[in-house]
C-alpha cells in the first residue's frame, strides 16, 4: 500500500507542476485556457473559479496530463476571442508556454534539493571500506579506513567531499564522462596530512551506473566495524553460536579490517563447486576473545557460488549531518539538477549510439518501487527521489520527440529559421513518428521493469 500511495502522490505532484508551469505562463502570455487536467479518463473532481475560464480537473488514470488552450486548430473560435487562441500569439509567447512544463520540472528539482540542503541530510561519513579484490581501488593502494577530504578531475578544480553519498555521485559523474578521479586522502576527519591517490576511471568500459560499477571500480561502502549484527534463525551463523554484538578479529587466523573485508571473507567462504568450507573465527565477545567455527551456507548467484551466514555483517557506518545555509543550499540545489540534467543526456546519448545499454532505461513499476522503497526510509530520501524524477521527467520532455514538448520547441525553431510553420502533413508524419518511437521505448522500459522485478 505504501508504494502505491508514493507512487500515486509522485507522480500526482510531478504531472501537477509540469502542467502548471504550462498553466501560468499561458495566461501571463494572455491565452485562454479551457482545461487544465491531472491524470486521463473519467474525472473524479472537478471545479472552476467564479469569473475563471478555466476547468480543473483531477481523472482517474494519473498517467499524464494536459493543458487545454483556445486553439483555431481544434475548433471554431469566436472572432472577438481570437486574440486569446494559442496558435494566434507570437511565436515567443508560444515557445515560452510549452517551454514553461520542462523548465517547471526543473525548478522544482531546484527546490526540492535547496530544502534537503537547508534542512540537513544524514549521510555516511567519507571513510572508505576496504577495496574490493582487484579493483581500480585495491590496485591504487587503497587498504580502507580512509578519510576522502576532496576529489578532483584533472585540470579542473577540486571539489570537497561532505559525505560518502557525496563521493558515490562524484565517482558515478566521472566514470560515466570517462575521466580520471584524484582522491585526497587522510588518516583522520580534519587530519593535516593529506595523500593523493589516482583512480583511472578512463580505463573503465561504463555501460551501466550499477552495483557492478563500483565493484570494479573498488568503493563499495563506507567503513564500517566487522561487527556482527541480526541473525537470521536456521542460518549459519545462528548454528554456530554467533551473537549479535560480537567483534570479528580474524578468519583463518587473516586480521579482518572491516565489515566490508569480512563479508568479503564470507562470501568466499565456499568451495568451487559449492561445498561448505568451514571457517575458524576468532570473535571479541564481552572484552574476551573466543574461537568459533562458521561454515557459511552455498548460495548460487549469477552462476557463481557464495557464502552466506544469514546476519547482518557489519556495524551501521559513521554519520554526519550536511547542512548549507540559504544562499550555498540553493547554489548546490542548482548544481546538482545541472549535474542530473547533463548526466541524464550523456547517457541517453550515449544508449542512442550504442555505448551504453538500454538497461539503463527505467519504466513505471521501476518508478513505483523506488517510491515506496525512498518513502519507507524517511522524508528525506523520498524528497531525493522526488528531485530525481522531476529532473528526469523534465528533460525527457525537451527531447526533440513530435510527440514531447521538445518536439514542439523543434517545430518552432524551424519557423523562426524559416519564417513559416511546417506544414499539416509534415506534422503529421512526425506525429506519427514520435508516437512509434515514444511506444518502443516504453516498450523496452516496461521489459526492463519486469527483468529487475523478477530477476
Amino acid at each position: 500500500m505504501l508504494t502505491l500511495v508514493a507512487f500515486v502522490v509522485a507522480l500526482g505532484l510531478l504531472i501537477a507542476v509540469h502542467e502548471y508551469g504550462h498553466y501560468r505562463v499561458a495566461v501571463a502570455c494572455g491565452v485562454k485556457v479551457l482545461r487544465f487536467s491531472v491524470g486521463f479518463g473519467r474525472p473524479l473532481l472537478r471545479w472552476q473559479r467564479p469569473g475563471s475560464p478555466t476547468e480543473f480537473v483531477l481523472c482517474a488514470l494519473p498517467l499524464g496530463g494536459y493543458v487545454r488552450m483556445l486553439d483555431e486548430r481544434e475548433g471554431p473560435v469566436d472572432a472577438a476571442e481570437r486574440h486569446l487562441a494559442f496558435n494566434t500569439q507570437p511565436l515567443r509567447s508560444r515557445a515560452a508556454i510549452v517551454a514553461a512544463g520542462p523548465a517547471a520540472n526543473l525548478l522544482l528539482a531546484v527546490l526540492l534539493y535547496a530544502m534537503l540542503n537547508w534542512s540537513g541530510v544524514e549521510e555516511p561519513k567519507p571513510v572508505l571500506g576496504s577495496p574490493v579484490p582487484g579493483s581500480l581501488a585495491d590496485q591504487a593502494g587503497l587498504k580502507g579506513g580512509e578519510w576522502v577530504a576532496g576529489v578532483s578531475v584533472p585540470d579542473r578544480d577540486p571539489l570537497v567531499v561532505l559525505s560518502f553519498e557525496g563521493l558515490r555521485w562524484q565517482l558515478t559523474q566521472a566514470a560515466l564522462s570517462g575521466d580520471d578521479l584524484e582522491l585526497s586522502l587522510s588518516d583522520s576527519e580534519g587530519s593535516s596530512s593529506v595523500r593523493r591517490v589516482l583512480l583511472p576511471l578512463s580505463q573503465l568500459d561504463v555501460r551501466e551506473a550499477d552495483a557492478e560499477l563500483f565493484r570494479r571500480i573498488g568503493i563499495v561502502a563506507p567503513w564500517s566495524a566487522p561487527e556482527v549484527g541480526k541473525i537470521v534463525p536456521g542460518g549459519a551463523a545462528e548454528a554456530a553460536g554467533l551473537e549479535p554484538g560480537d567483534l570479528v578479529e580474524r578468519v583463518e587466523g587473516q586480521r579482518v579490517r572491516d565489515g566490508q573485508h569480512l563479508r568479503m571473507l564470507i562470501r568466499s567462504g565456499v568451495g568451487p563447486a559449492g561445498e561448505p568450507v568451514v571457517q575458524r573465527w576468532e570473535v571479541l565477545r564481552a572484552g574476551r576473545l573466543i574461537d568459533v567455527e562458521v561454515s557459511p551456507q552455498p548460495v548460487k548467484q549469477d552462476g557463481d557460488w557464495s557464502g552466506r551466514v544469514g546476519a547482518y555483517i557489519g556495524s551501521p557506518p559513521a554519520m554526519t549531518t550536511v547542512r548549507l545555509g540559504p544562499v550555498d543550499g540553493f547554489v548546490q540545489g542548482v548544481v546538482r539538477t545541472w549535474e542530473v540534467s547533463w548526466l541524464t543526456l550523456k547517457m541517453l546519448g550515449r544508449m542512442l549510439i550504442g555505448e551504453a545499454s538500454l538497461s539503463n532505461l527505467s519504466g513505471p513499476l521501476t518508478i513505483a518501487d523506488y517510491a515506496g522503497k525512498s518513502a519507507s526510509i524517511g522524508l528525506s530520501s523520498y524528497l531525493l527521489f522526488l528531485a530525481l524524477i522531476s529532473v528526469s521527467l523534465g528533460v525527457l520532455n525537451l527531447l526533440p520527440l513530435p510527440v514531447l514538448d521538445g518536439g514542439h520547441l523543434m517545430y518552432y525553431l524551424w519557423e523562426a529559421v524559416t519564417g513559416r510553420s511546417v506544414s499539416d502533413v509534415w506534422m503529421e508524419r512526425l506525429q506519427r513518428g514520435g508516437v512509434v518511437v515514444l511506444l518502443a521505448l516504453m516498450s523496452v522500459a516496461l521489459f526492463n521493469d519486469v527483468a529487475r522485478l523478477t530477476g
